[in-house]
């Protein structure tokens, strides 16, 4: 009974996010309820498995650098790149597409890409609006951006970091198997964007020569706080990159750097509290709520296990099954607890004495699914989930099925041109 609760709920609840009959916290939160009440999931469940429960660690490393966030925003320092962007661009919307794009992907190999997209839509919001240009393809383009750049590296994407506890692999293994892919994704992706957003390229000329007339240094209005600001936000990007030789989660690096910062800026709490998206960081709760009832009653594991009884032992198929069903998977579910599951199965698979024993083509198999996948739909990876609600915080609705539109085509080009690269370089 409980196996076919969890998921009449979950496929509820899907199909009223998509739909966007009712909001989609309520959606959230009324099917993580309904699991809650008819003991799918408890407690323990809920708040303290690792395997069912809430992702915590998602949780606070969101709502520490949404902090960190907002109280940069009292500098003007996103209204100083919002300007340089501009000018840098010449005022070209499509340049500036390409610009804040490509800053975005290279930071996310770098920060996680959530950070990254916390980081960069603001600006992206200031520059928009300077130029005269609607921001949701912009924000759109961003995030497809920062998932595809965030796939080339270990801390780029939270699925990847639960890949390397899984296999053993390191920073240096996913740059070197992945980034080459990534560099020829984020070519053919700008290219993509010239096709796929061409009717958003009309830029207003006069706010443009405004801009060009603007000096983006007078943008500043509180250099101590900056100075501040960046000297803290550098300590938790290199947190960020050393957690694994420091033995400390990101979230916690992210709340410690949230903390001081608060310290140090002496704002008051409304000032950088303004910034937090409640209303995501609940949305999330109730997602990981519905995905762990699934977890437990045993559908996404047997979905994984039917992955792997697929192959039959063939490395090519393998490849197949894993990258194409893992894209699938990851746009249905947020690819965070869809690698958590399956991470345990291809370890099994590649495993010394496994049927495809030393085949860790499969690892990358399964990362660039996930990661790429995740950009298929709204709810695909965190980092979309976020940029949506900062969109509609501002004022700027992005639905469900705009983000799904130009999502699905930029994921399935990136997941096919993956098989070749895989197929070419391991099999």
């Amino acid at each position: 009974m409980s196996l076919w609760i969890a998921l009449a709920v979950f496929v509820a609840a899907y199909v009223f996010i998509a739909t966007e009959r009712i909001p989609r916290l309520a959606a959230a939160l009324g099917g993580a309820g309904i699991v809650l009440a008819f003991g799918v999931v408890g407690a323990h469940d809920v708040f303290y498995s690792e395997d069912t429960g809430i992702d915590w660690n998602v949780i606070f490393l969101l709502l520490g650098m949404m902090i960190i966030v907002g109280v940069l925003r009292q500098t003007g320092i996103f209204e100083f790149l919002a300007i340089w962007a501009a000018k840098r661009a010449h005022g070209d919307p499509f340049r500036v597409m390409v610009l804040l794009c490509l800053l975005t992907a290279v930071a996310s190999a770098f920060l996680d890409n959530v950070t990254t997209v916390l980081l960069i839509a603001p600006v992206t919001l200031l520059v928009c609006q300077r130029i005269g240009v609607r921001p949701e393809p912009y924000l759109i383009a961003e995030v497809l951006a920062s998932n595809i750049g965030g796939t080339a590296t270990l801390i780029g994407d939270p699925p990847n970091i639960i890949i390397a506890s899984r296999s053993g692999l390191t920073f240096n293994d996913f740059l070197v198997h992945l980034a080459p892919l990534i560099v020829v994704l984020l070519v053919v992706f700008v290219v993509l964007c010239r096709v796929l957003f061409r009717r958003e390229f009309e830029a207003d000329p006069r706010q443009v020569a405004e801009v060009m007339d603007l000096d983006e240094r007078e943008a500043i209005n509180d250099v101590r706080l900056l100075r501040r600001s960046l000297i803290v936000l550098a300590a938790v990007l290199a947190g960020f990159v050393l957690h694994s030789t420091l033995h400390v989660e990101p979230s916690i690096v992210a709340l410690l750097g949230a903390g001081v910062l608060v310290v140090v800026s002496r704002l008051s709490a409304g000032s950088y509290l303004e910034e937090v998206e409640w209303e995501t960081l609940v949305f999330f709760m109730g997602l990981f709520v519905m995905v762990g009832a699934l977890v437990k009653v045993g559908v996404i594991d047997a979905m994984a296990h039917w992955l792997a009884g697929t192959v039959r032992g063939e490395a090519g198929l393998a490849v197949v099954v894993v990258l194409f069903g893992s894209a699938v998977l990851s746009a249905l579910v947020d690819n965070i607890p869809y690698v958590a599951t399956m991470s345990p199965v291809v370890a099994q698979l590649v495993a010394p004495d496994g049927p495809l024993a030393g085949q860790t083509v499969l690892w990358w198999a399964l990362a660039l699914g996930a990661d790429l996948g995740g950009n298929a739909t709204a709810v695909g990876a965190s980092a979309n989930v976020v940029v949506i609600g900062i969109a509609r915080r501002n004022g700027y609705p992005i639905s469900f099925w705009e983000f799904t539109k130009y999502g699905s085509v930029v994921a399935a080009v990136t997941v096919v041109l993956a098989l070749p690269y895989l197929w070419l370089r391991y099999l």
